[in-house]
């Protein structure tokens, strides 16, 4: 069996955003991460040694400070391995299931089906079960409703259109990842939504007004977009923000309190901090 090359990096917890976009452009395989003692490890691995080496040249010139080791991994059958470890992710009404679990959902419960990848969202982040939390609650208090449209920005496997999609509303998905919108069409066919429409792009993509818009992101990039989308959410709409670290988020607030949103509600898991605004009615 073939044997990949990789390598694994840890960093503060303050150059997180930092090393996802780096490693979002080094690699479409995705990584792994975990936190130890206050700081985030990275691991990822490549299909030659030669990009194993550029990456990890690339890491020493970012931050000579990472303690940076070489791994190796034999290759193998990712999907056969998630059958092994993964577990459902409950969520508010929803319950995320790999495509093998589908006779285990419960009734009573909003079954989203998820065909797990090494690079795109199963839920199991903090920040992606923050937003279906917030998409639950919000539909629970009728604030969320069939006959709205909604745009997910940044929909990697989609799982949050989809989401808002079972609850019958009408959306559009976009991704800067070509691959994360393959991986997206995938599990839009898997849980049978046809309401959903996917794009590559950014926000420019989108036509608002939009009742609902979620963004799982990084907070560069949101603070970056408070005016756009801020300005694509129809009135009374609702904005669901995160992939904000706590330490971001205040940052974050004041970028969309800028574009006259109220204060948002702030919910947060671990380090993780989801924002929800709310667009006054005109």
């Amino acid at each position: 069996m073939r044997t990949l090359p990789g390598l694994s990096f840890s960093l503060p917890a303050s150059e997180y955003e930092a090393a996802c976009a780096f490693l979002a452009q080094a690699t479409p395989q995705g990584w792994e991460e975990d936190e130890i003692d206050g700081n985030v490890r990275f691991r990822v691995f490549f299909e030659e040694p030669a990009l194993a080496m550029a990456a990890a040249e690339q890491v020493v010139l970012q931050w000579p400070e990472a303690r940076i080791e070489s791994l190796e991994v034999e290759e193998r059958d990712w999907s056969e391995a998630w059958r092994q470890y993964f577990t459902p992710v409950d969520a508010g009404r929803f319950l995320v299931l790999p495509p093998w679990m589908r006779d285990k959902a419960p009734e009573g419960r909003t079954p989203i089906y998820i065909e797990p990848k090494m690079a795109f969202g199963t839920g199991h982040h903090a920040t992606t079960a923050l937003c279906l939390e917030a998409i639950s609650e919000l539909a629970d208090a009728g604030h969320i409703r069939a006959d709205q449209r909604f745009l997910d920005l940044g929909t990697g496997s989609g799982i949050l259109g989809i989401a808002l999609c079972t609850l019958g509303l009408t959306g559009l998905g976009v991704d800067i990842d070509p691959q994360a919108i393959t991986c997206a069409q995938e599990n839009v066919s898997l849980n049978d939504c046809d309401k959903l429409e996917l794009s590559v792009g950014t926000v420019d993509a989108a036509r608002g007004p939009f009742q609902i818009v979620v963004a799982n992101i990084l907070s560069g990039p949101l603070e970056r977009m408070a005016s756009d989308l801020a300005g694509l959410l129809a009135s009374g709409g609702r904005l669901i923000l995160s992939g904000i670290l706590d330490t971001q988020a205040e940052a974050v607030r004041r970028a969309y309190t800028a574009q006259d949103l109220p204060e948002p509600e702030l919910r947060s898991r671990g380090e993780w901090v989801c924002l929800r605004f709310a667009k006054p009615a005109n």
